[in-house]
Protein backbone atom coordinates (compact mmCIF):
# COMPACT_ATOMS: atom_id res chain seq x y z
CA UNK A 1 0.00 0.00 0.00
CA UNK A 2 1.04 3.44 -1.05
CA UNK A 3 2.21 5.60 2.07
CA UNK A 4 -0.22 8.29 0.54
CA UNK A 5 -2.86 5.93 1.15
CA UNK A 6 -2.21 5.45 5.14
CA UNK A 7 -4.83 5.21 7.60
CA UNK A 8 -5.64 9.21 8.27
CA UNK A 9 -5.87 9.52 4.05
CA UNK A 10 -8.63 6.78 3.88
CA UNK A 11 -10.59 8.18 6.52
CA UNK A 12 -10.20 11.69 4.97
CA UNK A 13 -12.08 9.52 1.94
CA UNK A 14 -14.42 7.97 3.75
CA UNK A 15 -15.78 11.02 5.14
CA UNK A 16 -16.13 12.19 1.44
CA UNK A 17 -18.29 9.15 1.13
CA UNK A 18 -20.17 10.03 4.35
CA UNK A 19 -20.58 13.86 2.92
CA UNK A 20 -21.96 12.39 -0.40
CA UNK A 21 -24.91 10.12 1.20
CA UNK A 22 -25.95 13.15 3.53
CA UNK A 23 -26.19 15.28 0.32
CA UNK A 24 -28.64 12.35 -0.87
CA UNK A 25 -30.29 12.65 2.23
CA UNK A 26 -31.31 16.04 2.69
CA UNK A 27 -32.21 16.07 -1.25
CA UNK A 28 -34.52 13.87 -0.49
CA UNK A 29 -36.38 16.27 2.33
CA UNK A 30 -39.24 18.49 1.77
CA UNK A 31 -40.35 21.12 4.30
CA UNK A 32 -44.20 20.80 2.69
CA UNK A 33 -44.28 17.20 3.67
CA UNK A 34 -41.52 16.83 6.28
CA UNK A 35 -40.20 13.97 7.45
CA UNK A 36 -38.30 14.61 10.72
CA UNK A 37 -36.53 10.77 10.79
CA UNK A 38 -34.51 11.86 7.63
CA UNK A 39 -33.56 15.27 9.24
CA UNK A 40 -32.37 13.24 12.39
CA UNK A 41 -30.16 10.85 10.03
CA UNK A 42 -28.50 13.44 7.66
CA UNK A 43 -27.84 15.34 11.21
CA UNK A 44 -26.43 12.01 12.97
CA UNK A 45 -24.43 11.25 9.75
CA UNK A 46 -22.95 14.75 9.29
CA UNK A 47 -21.88 14.28 13.00
CA UNK A 48 -20.09 11.16 11.97
CA UNK A 49 -18.46 12.79 9.36
CA UNK A 50 -17.24 15.97 10.84
CA UNK A 51 -15.92 13.70 13.88
CA UNK A 52 -13.89 11.72 10.93
CA UNK A 53 -11.96 15.21 10.68
CA UNK A 54 -10.70 15.73 13.99
CA UNK A 55 -9.90 12.03 14.11
CA UNK A 56 -7.67 11.71 11.15
CA UNK A 57 -6.20 14.65 11.84
CA UNK A 58 -4.84 13.49 15.65
CA UNK A 59 -3.81 9.75 13.68
CA UNK A 60 -1.72 12.02 11.58
CA UNK A 61 -0.18 13.88 14.19
CA UNK A 62 0.17 11.22 16.23
CA UNK A 63 1.94 8.59 14.09
CA UNK A 64 3.75 11.02 11.99
CA UNK A 65 1.46 10.16 8.83
CA UNK A 66 1.33 13.18 7.36
CA UNK A 67 1.48 13.42 3.58
CA UNK A 68 1.42 15.75 0.79
CA UNK A 69 -1.57 14.25 -0.34
CA UNK A 70 -3.11 14.45 2.84
CA UNK A 71 -2.57 18.22 3.23
CA UNK A 72 -4.70 18.87 0.34
CA UNK A 73 -7.61 16.02 0.48
CA UNK A 74 -7.86 17.22 4.31
CA UNK A 75 -9.18 20.18 3.92
CA UNK A 76 -10.97 20.24 0.85
CA UNK A 77 -13.05 17.48 1.81
CA UNK A 78 -13.86 19.59 4.85
CA UNK A 79 -14.33 22.57 2.47
CA UNK A 80 -16.98 20.11 0.25
CA UNK A 81 -18.59 18.72 3.14
CA UNK A 82 -19.27 22.66 5.13
CA UNK A 83 -20.57 24.35 1.91
CA UNK A 84 -22.41 21.67 0.43
CA UNK A 85 -24.05 21.29 3.71
CA UNK A 86 -25.10 25.25 3.78
CA UNK A 87 -25.77 25.45 0.17
CA UNK A 88 -28.79 22.22 1.00
CA UNK A 89 -29.82 24.37 4.02
CA UNK A 90 -30.68 27.39 1.78
CA UNK A 91 -32.38 25.16 -0.69
CA UNK A 92 -35.99 24.69 -1.99
CA UNK A 93 -36.47 21.85 0.08
CA UNK A 94 -36.36 23.85 3.30
CA UNK A 95 -38.77 26.49 1.72
CA UNK A 96 -42.55 25.99 3.74
CA UNK A 97 -45.45 26.38 2.26
CA UNK A 98 -45.67 30.24 2.95
CA UNK A 99 -42.42 30.47 0.52
CA UNK A 100 -40.31 30.46 3.76
CA UNK A 101 -37.09 29.03 4.59
CA UNK A 102 -36.90 27.66 7.85
CA UNK A 103 -33.96 26.97 8.31
CA UNK A 104 -33.00 30.93 9.17
CA UNK A 105 -29.90 30.65 6.66
CA UNK A 106 -29.53 33.09 4.48
CA UNK A 107 -28.33 33.27 0.81
CA UNK A 108 -25.97 36.23 1.81
CA UNK A 109 -24.79 33.66 4.96
CA UNK A 110 -23.74 31.19 2.17
CA UNK A 111 -21.87 33.46 0.05
CA UNK A 112 -19.77 34.48 3.52
CA UNK A 113 -18.92 30.79 3.97
CA UNK A 114 -18.32 29.58 0.31
CA UNK A 115 -16.70 33.19 0.22
CA UNK A 116 -14.39 32.38 2.68
CA UNK A 117 -13.45 28.76 1.94
CA UNK A 118 -12.65 30.07 -1.36
CA UNK A 119 -10.37 32.89 -0.20
CA UNK A 120 -8.30 30.73 2.35
CA UNK A 121 -7.98 27.76 0.04
CA UNK A 122 -6.28 30.07 -2.32
CA UNK A 123 -4.16 31.66 0.28
CA UNK A 124 -2.81 28.60 1.62
CA UNK A 125 -2.02 27.59 -2.59
CA UNK A 126 -0.28 30.73 -2.85
CA UNK A 127 1.84 30.12 0.40
CA UNK A 128 2.56 26.51 0.20
CA UNK A 129 3.81 27.51 -3.48
CA UNK A 130 6.04 29.92 -2.04
CA UNK A 131 7.55 26.82 0.51
CA UNK A 132 5.61 28.26 3.41
CA UNK A 133 3.44 25.87 5.68
CA UNK A 134 0.11 26.81 5.96
CA UNK A 135 -1.49 24.73 8.48
CA UNK A 136 -5.32 25.38 10.06
CA UNK A 137 -4.90 28.58 12.96
CA UNK A 138 -7.00 28.42 16.22
CA UNK A 139 -9.33 30.43 14.45
CA UNK A 140 -10.00 28.29 11.73
CA UNK A 141 -10.35 25.41 13.95
CA UNK A 142 -12.68 27.14 15.91
CA UNK A 143 -14.51 27.94 12.88
CA UNK A 144 -14.87 24.45 11.85
CA UNK A 145 -15.97 23.59 15.24
CA UNK A 146 -19.00 26.29 14.80
CA UNK A 147 -19.91 25.03 11.64
CA UNK A 148 -19.53 21.57 12.65
CA UNK A 149 -22.13 22.14 15.57
CA UNK A 150 -24.28 24.46 13.68
CA UNK A 151 -25.36 22.45 10.65
CA UNK A 152 -26.70 19.65 12.64
CA UNK A 153 -28.61 22.04 15.36
CA UNK A 154 -30.17 23.78 12.69
CA UNK A 155 -31.42 20.29 10.92
CA UNK A 156 -32.43 19.08 14.03
CA UNK A 157 -34.64 21.97 15.60
CA UNK A 158 -36.10 22.43 11.97
CA UNK A 159 -37.08 18.14 12.19
CA UNK A 160 -38.39 19.01 15.66
CA UNK A 161 -39.61 22.48 15.68
CA UNK A 162 -43.31 21.05 16.20
CA UNK A 163 -42.35 19.40 19.11
CA UNK A 164 -40.33 21.51 21.08
CA UNK A 165 -42.31 25.00 19.88
CA UNK A 166 -41.79 27.61 17.25
CA UNK A 167 -40.80 30.26 19.80
CA UNK A 168 -37.65 28.48 19.66
CA UNK A 169 -37.21 30.13 16.04
CA UNK A 170 -34.64 32.62 17.76
CA UNK A 171 -32.59 29.95 18.32
CA UNK A 172 -32.04 28.99 14.90
CA UNK A 173 -31.44 32.98 13.79
CA UNK A 174 -28.59 33.03 16.77
CA UNK A 175 -26.69 30.09 15.15
CA UNK A 176 -27.00 31.19 11.40
CA UNK A 177 -25.61 34.44 12.69
CA UNK A 178 -23.22 32.82 15.08
CA UNK A 179 -21.64 30.88 12.52
CA UNK A 180 -21.48 33.63 9.61
CA UNK A 181 -20.07 35.68 12.14
CA UNK A 182 -17.60 33.12 13.22
CA UNK A 183 -16.57 32.08 9.84
CA UNK A 184 -15.57 35.62 8.89
CA UNK A 185 -13.42 36.83 11.86
CA UNK A 186 -11.59 33.27 10.87
CA UNK A 187 -10.64 34.78 7.77
CA UNK A 188 -8.75 37.60 9.41
CA UNK A 189 -5.48 35.46 10.98
CA UNK A 190 -5.00 34.03 7.42
CA UNK A 191 -4.80 37.32 5.70
CA UNK A 192 -2.48 38.66 8.69
CA UNK A 193 -0.39 36.02 7.74
CA UNK A 194 0.03 36.18 4.08
CA UNK A 195 0.60 39.92 4.34
CA UNK A 196 4.02 39.04 5.60
CA UNK A 197 4.79 35.99 3.02
CA UNK A 198 3.88 39.29 0.02
CA UNK A 199 6.15 41.57 1.33
CA UNK A 200 9.42 38.50 2.03
CA UNK A 201 8.58 37.94 -1.75
CA UNK A 202 8.79 42.00 -2.72
CA UNK A 203 12.32 41.83 -1.01
CA UNK A 204 11.00 44.40 1.88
Amino acid sequence: MSTALNLPNQITIARLGLAIVFFILLSQYSQREPNPLLLDAAAALFIIAAATDFLDGYLARKYGQITALGRVLDPLVDKVLICGAFVLLLGPQFVDADGQNVTAVRSWMVVVIVGRELLVTGLRGFNESMGKTFGASLHGKLKMWMQSIAAPALLLLVAHEGDIGAELGWLKTTIAWLTVVVTALSTVGYLVRSRYILEEGDGS
